[in-house]
């Protein structure tokens, strides 16, 4: 591959790692690109952002082919990960600590199972607060993080697939497949609520975009390599 490929155009599938943002994933991937052809600038962006404690799939795009970002980001996602049952925080993830405590000795897996019916189809949903949408111009976390209370206007969603794929109490292992705009963090607090308790997403990793698997995707440190080799 040469600068002119990269110039050109090319889709970049990254295993993201865990604790990086995916603004990190793409300067890194410039930054190599710029470094191995010795060139000042070029375009790089990411179809669809995941959040630090998430690992997976993030394609990224190089020099003309950023133009065919939304439409990347208008597809399909998959998803896998873990609901903890019996707990809630205020960013509905670990990014945040435990606010609220539940008993979870009265759920069972038919009611685990049956609960997931609820969140099939079109689905009203509310994104987190602790989120980067803004609302009259501040990020939500802002407000969040002040203190300030905010409404927070719920989006239409679709979720086409909702699998249930191990339950070892109080952790639920899944697997969705979702429309563009899903927060899986909302969903994991929602479905602590279909069961009259509550519940945070502890793992998470994209798995597809679209026609895009995770499995076909590298690291950034074999990224790096394919550079110098």
């Amino acid at each position: 591959m040469t600068a002119e490929d990269y110039k050109a155009g090319q889709v970049i599938l990254i295993d993201k790692p865990l604790e990086w943002t995916s603004f990190q994933a793409v300067n890194k991937v410039r930054w190599l690109i710029r470094k191995s052809f010795n060139i000042k600038k070029i375009k790089v962006g990411h179809a669809g952002t995941l959040d630090p404690l998430a690992t997976g799939l993030l394609i990224i795009c190089t020099g003309k082919f950023t133009k065919r970002i939304d439409t990347f980001q208008a597809q399909e996602k998959e998803y896998t990960g873990t609901f903890t049952l019996g707990a809630t925080t205020p960013s509905y993830d670990l990014e945040t600590e435990i606010d609220q405590t539940f008993n979870i000795s009265e759920i069972t897996s038919e009611k685990i199972y049956e609960a997931t019916k609820q969140f099939l189809g079109e689905i009203q949903q509310q994104p987190p607060v602790f989120s980067a949408l803004k609302k009259d111009g501040v990020r939500l976390y802002e407000f969040a993080r002040s203190g300030e209370k905010v409404d927070i206007p719920f989006r239409t969603v679709t979720i086409s697939e909702f699998e249930i794929t191990k339950i070892e109490m109080p952790k639920i292992y899944f697997r969705v497949v979702c429309s563009k705009g899903t927060y899986i963090r909302s969903l994991a607090n929602d479905f602590g609520k279909a069961l009259d308790n509550g519940a945070h997403l502890s793992a998470l990793r994209r798995t597809k975009i679209g026609d895009f698997s995770v499995k076909n995707a590298i690291d950034i440190e074999a990224f790096e390599n394919s550079l110098t080799s």
